[in-house]
């Protein structure tokens, strides 16, 4: 089941969710939705995966809310999918 991380009502329709069907080489990361656009954001960097859809149509406040939830959602990522977890298993970089 996928998580989805609490946004203020004022940032409806914006989304952010760690989906459940990910592909396990990618980095682990969060999407964030805008109706029917789509972002990437690595859990391990905090940075924007995609430079195409510009990461600077992102809402700021959007942008804010992951920043300061990234420690929650790599935890969340961490228990979806425990071979790809976000920091580097021993021996892997």
């Amino acid at each position: 089941m996928p998580y989805e991380l609490p946004l203020p009502a004022a940032l409806t329709p914006w989304k952010v969710k760690i989906l459940d069907n990910e592909l396990l080489f990618e980095e682990p990361h969060v999407t964030i939705r805008f109706k029917t656009t789509h972002w990437r954001v690595s859990l391990r960097s905090g940075m924007f995966l995609d430079e195409n859809p510009n990461p600077s149509d992102v809402s700021p406040a959007v942008v804010a809310a992951v920043q300061s939830k990234l420690e929650i959602l790599r935890k969340e990522w961490d228990e979806r999918f425990p071979t790809n977890p976000v920091a580097p298993l021993e021996g892997e970089e």
